[in-house]
């Protein structure tokens, strides 16, 4: 697959880019517009509210994609989390079913393992969904990844998402988090929130995309 720049300015977060290839003869083209970048610095929260601060999270894409860059929590081992809202922002409460499982290995080459974790899932809970356990706060460890979220403006399908993220946990791991569920509800979700399950999110980038 073959990257082609749409900007003219240099190759940084600012950019839109269309993703094309072939498959089986067939042509293909995805674009990446960026929507909005939040940079945290002791921040309790980062939220993303349609109709706010530039912020779209409606029916414009049917798929939505957020990046997050290098997250360092104020607290050490913490959880990096999010959930969605359908009220604006007012309530981030939906009902959510997940799945999560994780490969990990330690910096001094033991423990290497793949396995499911029961900690980080969720059966029709309304709790924040976890994109990652026991996040370091060393000055060099932070958590990173990607978050889809499939047409949120829907109002006759279940909300899935679909998560990847790597991180550097407080005892010297790295950690690779595979995440998948749905919101369960058929009213369109227009606001999502990250934040750790305890303590600020100290420093890091996270960028809302739409991809169409």
């Amino acid at each position: 697959m073959a990257l082609s720049k749409l900007a003219a300015n240099s190759f940084d977060l600012t950019d839109n880019y269309a993703l094309t290839g072939t498959v089986t003869g067939v042509v293909s083209t995805q674009k990446l517009f960026l929507i909005k970048n939040i940079d945290a610095s002791s921040s309790g929260t980062v939220s993303f509210v349609n109709g706010a601060s530039s912020v779209v999270l409606d029916g414009t894409y049917k798929t939505y994609l957020f990046k997050f860059i290098n997250i360092h929590p104020e607290t050490d081992q913490k959880k990096f989390e999010f959930n969605v809202s359908i009220d604006g922002g007012s309530n981030y409460n939906v009902t959510k079913t997940s799945n999560f499982f994780h490969a990990y290995h330690g910096e001094d080459g033991s423990q290497a393992a793949l396995g499911y974790e029961t900690a980080g899932d969720l059966s029709q809970g309304t709790g924040f969904q976890s994109l990652g356990q026991q996040v370091g706060n060393a000055n060099d460890e932070c958590i990173s990844g990607e978050l889809y979220l499939f047409s949120p403006s829907s109002t006759t399908f279940v909300k899935h998402f679909l998560a990847n993220t790597n991180r550097a946990s407080g005892n010297a791991y790295s950690v690779n988090s595979y995440i998948g569920g749905y919101a369960n509800t058929t009213s369109a979700v227009n606001a999502v929130q990250f934040k750790f399950d305890s303590g600020d999110i100290d420093a890091g980038r996270i960028a809302l995309y739409g991809i169409k």
